[in-house]
């Protein structure tokens, strides 16, 4: 399966997101991909490390062949990187896709990273991370994803945001990926004692929007986990913000 998380917000947990649940399959021993499609690489940071310094070729990498005839290039395998991590991948990203996004918008290469996946083999799981932007990048993911999750971090104006997210999505689904869905919305950073929170989560239930269960629990522990550049499936195994990505794992892939 192919998840997109995405949402034009910043600051919602989107890599967060993506690094957790990513983890948490290649820990379930499932041979798991990453790709990094934000120029920011905070996926790519999450993962890597360090290690990210020497880690090419990148995803810009890949989208700059597209630009130029070639009668050989190199295949999606070859710009996918081991973490230290068993059974988890990632494709990187890196500063230079935010120069080539015009080119390649210009060119409508926007199916070019579908095909690349869909010749790819050997991993059961894929998780694509976006900018917080809605341009090239996030359009190409949505065309090669499956399912697509939304972060919602309890905030009025996320709360106000997600209808046009919403409707991103349905109108990628008509005129690209007719096999695109909605696999939900994850609330993250939610303070459980906070009434605000409360409050918004319940009028979205009671708007019949696909609110997933649980909740992920805002924790300075997700900050030391990004300073390590170890996922808390790796970092803190019992920790209840590692508890809860399983169970929100499970409840992506009901």
């Amino acid at each position: 399966m192919r998840w997109v998380v995405f949402n034009q917000k910043g600051g919602v947990g989107k890599s967060t997101i993506v690094c957790n649940l990513a983890a948490v399959s290649a820990a379930g021993a499932t041979r798991t991909l990453v790709v990094d499609l934000d120029p920011q690489a905070n996926s790519s940071h999450y993962l890597l490390g360090r290690d990210l310094e020497a880690a090419t070729p990148t995803l810009a990498d890949f989208f700059q062949q597209t630009l130029g005839f070639s009668l050989f290039r190199d295949g999606a395998r070859s710009f996918i990187h081991h973490t230290r991590f068993e059974n988890l991948h990632v494709m990187p990203a890196a500063p230079e896709l935010a120069e080539l996004e015009g080119k390649l918008e210009a060119k409508y290469k926007i199916y070019k990273l579908r095909d690349a996946l869909n010749e790819l083999e050997g991993y059961d799981a894929v998780f694509l991370d976006t900018p917080p932007a809605f341009g090239f990048y996030t359009l190409s993911a949505l065309i090669a994803g499956r399912r697509c999750l939304i972060p919602f971090d309890c905030d009025d104006f996320s709360r106000r945001a997600l209808y046009g997210l919403l409707e991103s999505v349905r109108e990628v689904r008509e005129d690209h990926n007719p096999q695109l869905e909605v696999g939900g919305i994850v609330v993250n950073q939610y303070q459980a004692r906070a009434r605000l929170p409360q409050r918004l989560v319940s009028e979205l239930r009671a708007e019949g929007l696909p609110i997933l269960e649980p909740f992920i629990a805002a924790s300075v522990k997700v900050r030391e986990s990004h300073q390590a550049a170890k996922p808390l499936p790796f970092l803190a195994r019992s920790h209840r913000l590692t508890a809860q990505f399983e169970a929100l794992f499970a409840a992506i892939n009901r």
